[in-house]
């Protein structure tokens, strides 16, 4: 079952995708080479952490200095790396959740979004994010930024001139029809327009200047089709800006039927909308990371979110998760290679939710397995198998759905593992022995065990 559900979205991937740009599906020697880019800049699942489910949009530079640092302490050693400030750095006015309906946010004189100067003092004469990014890197962290798809409203509004295109200004590229439906900030690019690519290439020029190694770009993954000119336009300018930048599309859901589009331009794309902690969220994520099994591997990371574990939501409250279902959402995570960011606010991180990120054998899967898989096994029940990268041994990935205690019986045979194995717990790490014929886990409702089989 598992293979015809696998071979039905690999046949549908393959038809001709209607409507997207530049006609890169017809070009498989320049995809293969897209892919081998993209492999090298990406070649396991990122790993760090991200403001957006502590702070919302606003974060300041201290309060970044301050979570860079803990993170050097506490998470880097397990490699988690990559350090991004979310959403609004550029908005001098951002309190919560909910966005200013007429937001003035700091620009320089090429209509790009610069940091905000009341909250990222060191930005100021036209310093923008370098001088942060120095301290995260002298960490030894990368640093991330987000950003929103398309061109500033404001800078439309004030019609600034193109960087390095000669006599276009910003009314001349933008699309005010293409806008987002959820926040204020930006209207869309018109990529049929002379100096659209400019713009593009000149934003990403400024955030190579900066020190920028990852990008998570948001407006982009819905809807795809009418969006695929900007992601493409986007990583044409990073693949001439100078500096290797990772690139995240954001929100979901991403098409399926898009998968070799999305893995020839970005390293990490969305799957869903922006994921919290609430069951009925998380049991949803188990057949998107089924779906996008096909377009799985270095370089093409199909992206199931960020955790949103420990303090939460502007220091309102802890992750509602039950630590049976934060045990889940790793597992899965792990075991679908779905990148690991950290998004709970580490000036508060508890030694349970630091031991649930920092499991070695728990992300030795997410960062060291390959044919990872689903199997479908019964109603209730979520088999994932994966084999260890040195071909040593299986991983097996076993969950409980339904709303009552089970024993889940696995046949070895089922999940690649042969007739018999030797079993060992990698959450608790510890070896439980010899298994014959068939492995049977004990799960509580929602609960969920990993192992591997040798």
């Amino acid at each position: 079952m598992d293979i015809s559900r696998r071979a039905a979205i690999m046949a549908a991937a393959a038809a001709p995708l209607a409507g997207l740009a530049g006609k890169a599906a017809a070009a498989p020697a320049g995809a293969a080479g897209e892919i081998a880019a993209g492999a090298a800049l990406a070649p396991r699942p990122p790993m760090g952490w991200n403001s957006w489910n502590s702070f919302a949009g606003t974060i300041t530079e201290a309060q970044a200095l301050e979570t860079a640092a803990i993170m050097r302490e506490t998470l880097l050693p397990s490699g988690y790396d990559v350090f991004t400030v979310d959403i609004q750095w550029y908005e001098p006015e951002a309190s919560s959740y909910t966005y200013n309906s007429n937001p003035v946010p700091a620009l320089d004189a090429h209509g790009r979004l610069v940091p905000a100067p009341n909250r990222f003092p060191s930005s100021t004469r036209g310093r923008g994010f370098a001088p942060l990014a120095q301290k995260v890197h002298a960490m030894g962290l990368r640093f991330g930024i987000h950003v929103m798809r398309g061109i500033a409203r404001e800078a439309v509004k004030r019609n600034l001139p193109v960087y390095s295109a000669r006599g276009v200004r910003a009314q001349d590229i933008a699309d005010t029809s293409s806008i987002c439906s959820w926040n204020p900030d930006m209207y869309g690019v018109d990529m049929a327009q002379p100096g659209a690519q400019d713009y593009y290439d000149g934003l990403f020029r400024l955030y190579a200047s900066w020190g920028v190694d990852f990008v998570k770009m948001d407006d982009m993954s819905r809807p795809y089709d009418a969006h695929a000119p900007e992601i493409e336009a986007a990583a044409r300018a990073i693949a001439r800006c100078g500096r290797p930048m990772v690139l995240s599309l954001s929100p979901g859901e991403t098409p399926v039927l898009r998968g070799d589009h999305v893995r020839r331009h970005a390293q990490m794309w969305r799957i869903s909308d922006d994921f919290w902690d609430e069951w009925p969220q998380l049991e949803a994520q188990f057949t998107r990371l089924e779906n996008w099994t096909p377009f799985r591997g270095p370089g093409a990371w199909p992206d199931a979110d960020m955790l949103p574990l420990g303090r939460l939501a502007l220091g309102d409250r802890d992750t509602r998760f039950t630590p049976d279902e934060q045990r889940t959402l790793m597992t899965l995570w792990s075991i679908a290679r779905s990148p690991l960011i950290m998004g709970g606010d580490l000036r508060h991180l508890d030694a349970a939710t630091l031991a649930l990120l920092t499991n070695p054998e728990v992300l030795a899967v997410n960062q060291a397995s390959r044919d990872n898989r689903p199997h479908f096994v019964e109603d209730g029940v979520r088999v994932w198998s994966a084999t260890r990268e040195d071909g040593t041994a299986r991983y097996l990935a076993v969950f409980n759905t339904g709303k009552d205690a089970r024993d889940i019986r696995v046949p070895l045979d089922l999940v690649g593992a042969g007739s018999k194995a030797v079993v060992r717990d990698l959450w608790q790490r510890r070896d439980l022995g010899r298994v014959q014929g068939t492995l049977v886990a004990s799960l509580a409702p929602h609960a969920s065990a990993l192992y591997s089989l040798a």
